[in-house]
């Protein structure tokens, strides 16, 4: 053991509380100011203050309180190992147990640190069952080695400077998200016009300015899918495998700028995603894709950046598309085409749009990256930190 370092389990480093739910057939347990916190509550910051649910004076004393600073872990279902530490005083349900740290022994942010770097190894311990559970008992005797409060203290207050730098990136990227959402009900709409753009703008069919061109394999291109957050992607980057034909060439070739459709549910999309390839060689996709060319460039631009949109893509595809018994979604690339969207005919407005588009998705693009690198950088320094690989000096220790 390093030197000032002592093994402990959790339950020696403060008590452990888990949650409990009011009676929900009483209402005037719910919907006052206290937090009800959930597993659906945590993992969004460091600190969690407020929750969907809320709790009465009298509800609050149904449930167990918790001080500020207790430390929040989830231990029941699919969400086991979210974590936050209370930020004032709330409530939780059954899935999550609350450390109340000991401050003779234990400081708080290090602890859900420490935790979030072991979630993974105590999901484990909730072993193969239909619901996996870590129980408050086992919950307990997690062990880990702690260092003495200062320096505790001080690696905390370390990945902490992390997690703030991570959080004002995660507000960018909602902002920028959020103009996102204005430019689909406001630019792609014709609602708000670019300065000096006094075009029309017209109620057409998307095969009015999309064009089947009817392209198929060569037997030379690589065989790409369709992610709903990384648009077309190489087969086997993206499923970790091909799973084409042996033979290609009836497969659906893309070019630069095409607009794909996709004809099978996924996730927030039932009715299918359709997105423009930004690939900028010749792809082939399943024959089972629509493969279409926009008129102008930036018109593909301007249609994946509305059709990002669960709500447009469902609003578009709905009168359009038929579904079997079995889920499967029955609509023909002409069918596709019959929908209608109001959209601006001057290629030069096109083009405006489609340039407020780039910018905004090379900005996010570059947030999302930036995020990626300090949550990597974080997970590496944790790594050192908690486990005493790399030591700290506190102030004032004099070393």
């Amino acid at each position: 053991m390093l030197d000032g370092w002592k093994k402990a389990s959790i339950g020696e480093i403060g008590r452990v509380v888990t949650g409990t739910t009011p009676a929900t057939a009483t209402p005037e347990y719910y919907g006052g100011k206290i937090p009800f916190v959930a597993p659906g509550d945590l993992g969004k910051a460091v600190f969690v203050y407020d929750a969907e649910r809320t709790l009465t004076d009298k509800g609050l004393l149904q449930a167990k309180a918790l001080p500020p600073g207790s430390v929040l872990f989830t231990c029941i279902g699919a969400t086991i190992g979210k974590s936050a530490i209370a930020g004032r005083e709330l409530a939780t349900n059954q899935q999550i147990n609350a450390v109340i740290c000991d401050p003779r022994k234990a400081d708080s942010a290090f602890v859900y640190y420490l935790l979030d770097m072991r979630a993974v190894a105590i999901k484990r311990l909730a072993g193969a069952q239909a619901v996996p559970i870590v129980n408050k008992s086992t919950f307990e005797d997690v062990t880990a080695p702690f260092p003495p409060l200062p320096e505790q203290r001080k690696i905390a207050e370390i990945l902490r400077t992390w997690d703030e730098a991570i959080e004002k990136l995660e507000a960018l990227r909602k902002a920028n998200l959020q103009r996102r959402i204005w430019m689909r009900s406001h630019l792609f709409t014709g609602r708000t016009r670019l300065p000096g753009y006094r075009g029309e703008w017209r109620e057409v069919t998307l095969g009015e300015v999309l064009t089947e061109h009817g392209l198929q394999g060569t037997g030379a291109e690589e065989v790409f899918s369709v992610s709903v957050h990384k648009g077309l992607i190489n087969q086997i980057e993206h499923l970790g495998r091909s799973f084409a034909a042996a033979e290609t060439g009836h497969y659906n070739r893309v070019l630069p700028g095409d607009i794909v459709y996709t004809k099978s549910p996924t996730g927030d999309f039932p009715l299918g995603i359709i997105k423009q390839s930004k690939i900028s060689q010749q792809v082939i996709v399943s024959p089972l894709y629509g493969v279409f060319t926009p008129a102008t460039q930036a018109l593909g631009v301007i249609l994946d950046a509305l059709f990002e949109s669960p709500i447009a893509v469902r609003n578009y595809l709905h009168p359009l598309v038929q579904k079997g018994a079995k889920n499967t979604i029955a609509i023909t690339n002409r069918r596709f085409l019959e929908g209608k969207l109001h959209l601006p005919m001057e290629p030069a407005e096109q083009a405006a749009i489609a340039e407020v588009v780039e910018v905004s998705q090379a900005e996010l693009t570059a947030i999302e990256a930036e995020i990626e690198a300090l949550t990597r950088q974080k997970r590496g320094l944790m790594q050192k930190l908690l486990t005493g690989e790399w030591r700290v000096t506190p102030e004032g220790s004099g070393a």
